[in-house]
């Protein structure tokens, strides 16, 4: 905002800035009041965000939002009136044509310390802004949240030196557990689950039991609807896969074209048409002058972007071969929905148990470990375990001389040895 020269036009100026920042205020009390939860997810629970610029990605849905507005509020010490913390929608239409920049000085002056921008993607030049913010203003803590396929080391404007970047996942199978029954159970490394899972299960399944309930029956909640919180939205499968499905065509059509606007509508027609494709045939190995053909794409290295929007997106997971882990974007293997609420909302009635256990496993391991394809077994994980994965009757046959190899057994409560229940690897975060 610029204010002229002269003594009444310079505090009108002002007084138009304070009037502004208050319409903010307003409407950040609102968002505070109206997004604030209790349950808190684990990602707040394990990061303090002491960093001057914070940046929370991670996909639509799974409670990016919530957990901004609850560092806010723990800031704010849970009164969401103090001026002292400020919520800022980037894509809101209050926004009008002011800048990030703007609010942000206008924020200090009056004051301010922690500024929070949500959906930044949908911001045009934001990192430009937000670099701008933070070299002009040392005192100020700032928190972005955006898109997974956020591209934070983009160009000249890069703040790589300046960000820390945080990425945040769906839900845990021990987070469902938490938020939608109120079983606490702490969270377990690999480690202490390759080593202690028959104790560790063995009172997991106690304390499940004091509530009544079957682990493998929530396990199977948990599979069909457990990886967003907003499940408890609509309380109905059939309504949770329709908001999915339609969650997946918003990262597409909004996100995607947000972070990448040279894509066209034809472009978003063939990466829906592609990630149809996957969602059929999972796990999908990728044939390149096949998939030309159908998508009537001219060259592999376009049709290879749209896979990187896709993984980008965190729409799908691709693995390689041990020996190719460097190259997998350019020859992936083997392509996975990301999660299995996606694989249940876009395969209908046609999904494959073994593809619903493997994308479980790649999905929760993952997070934390490198995974790739291993010559004999189903994934090689750090190089060093070996895992095959499948039903209470798999034995160790394809493994059998395999040091450091292990069986994640679906539809078993307990397992023995180096037999391990599936969803006990549903307790790393």
């Amino acid at each position: 905002m610029i204010c002229y020269n002269t003594r009444i036009a310079f505090h009108v100026c002002i007084l138009e800035e304070y009037i502004l920042l208050d319409e903010f205020r307003k409407l950040s009390q609102h968002f505070l009041e109206i997004k604030n939860q209790s349950y808190k997810r684990y990602f707040i629970q394990k990061t303090k965000l002491t960093e001057r610029l914070s940046i929370l990605i991670g996909q639509r849905g799974i409670g990016k939002t919530t957990t901004v507005i609850q560092y806010l509020m723990a800031y704010a010490g849970n009164d969401r009136f103090k001026s002292n913390v400020l919520y800022i929608q980037a894509d809101h239409f209050q926004m009008g044509d002011r800048s990030l920049y703007e609010i942000a000085e206008q924020f200090v002056q009056l004051g301010g310390e922690l500024i929070a921008f949500d959906e930044i993607h949908k911001y045009p030049n934001w990192s430009i802004e937000l670099k701008s913010i933070y070299d002009t203003f040392p005192s100020l803590k700032i928190i972005a949240s955006g898109s997974s396929a956020l591209e934070v080391h983009k160009g000249s404007h890069d703040l790589s030196r300046r960000a820390i970047v945080y990425r945040m996942y769906g839900m845990s199978f021990r987070e469902y557990l938490e938020l939608y029954y109120g079983i606490l159970i702490s969270s377990y490394s690999l480690d202490e689950i390759l080593k202690d899972h028959e104790k560790i299960t063995d009172n997991i399944i106690k304390v499940i039991a004091e509530k009544n309930k079957k682990i493998l029956s929530l396990f199977v909640d948990y599979i069909n609807h457990g990886y967003y919180p907003y499940f408890r939205e609509v309380n109905d499968q059939a309504s949770y896969s329709i908001l999915l499905e339609q969650n997946l065509h918003t990262i597409i059509e909004s996100d995607l074209i947000a972070i990448y606007p040279h894509l066209t509508g034809n472009s978003v027609k063939k990466i829906k048409q592609l990630l149809s494709f996957i969602a059929h045939a999972v796990p999908f190995t990728p044939h390149w002058q096949k998939l030309k053909s159908l998508l009537e794409i001219g060259d592999d290295r376009t049709l290879k972007t749209y896979f990187k929007y896709l993984e980008d997106a965190e729409l799908i997971q691709s693995i390689s071969k041990s020996s190719k882990k460097l190259h997998k974007l350019e020859s992936p293997e083997k392509i996975y929905l990301n999660n299995t609420n996606q694989l249940i909302a876009l395969s209908y009635d046609q999904h494959n148990k073994g593809t619903i256990r493997e994308t479980f496993f790649l999905n929760i391991i993952s997070t934390q470990h490198e995974v790739t394809l291993p010559v004999d077994g189903d994934f090689l994980i750090d190089e060093k375990y070996l895992f095959e994965i499948g039903g209470r009757k798999k034995g160790f046959g394809q493994v059998k001389n395999a040091k450091n190899a292990y069986i994640a057994i679906d539809e078993t409560e307990q397992g023995i040895g180096a037999k391990i229940p599936l969803w006990l690897f549903g307790f790393l975060y």
